[in-house]
């Protein structure tokens, strides 16, 4: 077991070389006065390079990237790694406590970066998380997983236009890369304006781990370690071809009901595709719903309940 260290600032040098250290930094404290702190995995190579960051739960629900990091650093050989790997494996360590998904002020976290240095509750964190640890990053992985109600895709935003970002992504082996600008009020906008080049992985679903999918996100990260010089194992190559999405968005309700989404993950759909039903609580039909242009499913709806407004599926297109 590897002992951790309370600490004020974060220094990637306070870890030796051939090393792995856990900390627990302070980043604000509570209505009492007492300290909250982020958890922060470092594990340094033998030789000096690159660093690259790993961040998980930036919402407190999202799982699937906590034994994403868990894994790779109880693998790792530092003595074979040139450069230092440096994770956060829950961010949002308030919302995670409540198993919420947002911050304890209600604010969506990936919707305010970078914070403010003396904004709101969540601008705070924010700022704080990212002025103390995040900004010491040569590279980012930002591990996500769908919301309540919602299922995912294993898929990847990124900015293709950046030939960085973009070897980043292709590296994941994902189902799905959605061309995704980054200035967007996300950690990995935020990132990005910092010159680091940062992509977005979206782990499959809350709430939960599930194995197949984190194996997965292990591989994509040990391919970009790879490619990095981080490590010397080959580049694992994707068992099927990546489907490339210019862009993607949300198709919503316009009534409230009980909702069946009649589509499945990956479904590649034609325009005017039978989409989705809503009845209401007598079982009649109030709306059928069609797709308004070809595409692919990238995430969907799974709850029933459904209000006006509600989403449907997150469509994709090729």
């Amino acid at each position: 077991m590897i002992e951790t260290t309370n600490i004020e600032v974060f220094d990637i040098n306070d870890t030796p070389k051939n090393s792995k250290k856990y900390f627990w930094l302070k980043i604000i404290s509570d209505g009492l006065g007492n300290a909250i702190r982020v958890p922060v995995m470092v594990a340094r190579g033998a030789e000096d390079g690159p660093v690259l960051g790993l961040t998980a739960a930036v919402h407190g629900n999202e799982l699937n990237g906590i034994p994403v990091i868990q894994r790779l650093f109880s693998s790792i050989d530092t003595a074979q790694l040139k450069g230092s790997i440096v994770a956060i494996p829950v961010v949002n360590i308030p919302s995670f406590n409540m198993s919420e998904r947002r911050y304890i002020d209600g604010v969506d976290l990936n919707h305010i970066m970078p914070g403010k240095i003396d904004g709101n509750a969540s601008q705070v964190y924010g700022y704080r998380v990212l002025d103390r640890i995040i900004n010491k990053f040569d590279y980012l992985l930002d591990l996500h997983t769908a919301s309540f109600g919602r299922v995912n895709t294993y898929y990847v935003r990124a900015d293709m236009s950046n030939p960085k970002t973009k070897i980043l992504a292709e590296l994941q082996n994902a189902q799905i890369i959605v061309n995704n600008p980054p200035s967007d009020g996300t950690l990995r906008g935020a990132v990005a304006e910092l010159g680091i080049p940062a992509i977005t992985l979206e782990v499959g679903n809350p709430n939960i781990y599930q194995k197949k999918l984190i194996r997965s996100g292990i591989a994509g990260v040990d391919n970009v370690l790879a490619h990095l010089g981080m490590i010397t194992d080959p580049i694992e190559p994707p068992e099927k071809e990546t489907v490339l999405c210019k862009q993607s968005y949300w198709i919503y309700t316009s009534t409230g009901g009980l909702l069946t989404v009649h589509v499945d993950l990956m479904a590649r759909l034609k325009k005017g595709d039978h989409l989705a039903t809503m009845r209401d609580v007598f079982g009649n039909v109030k709306e059928e719903y069609y797709v308004p242009q070809d595409g692919i499913v990238i995430g969907k709806s799974v709850s029933p309940v459904n209000h006006t407004g509600g989403r449907i599926i997150h469509l994709g297109l090729i």
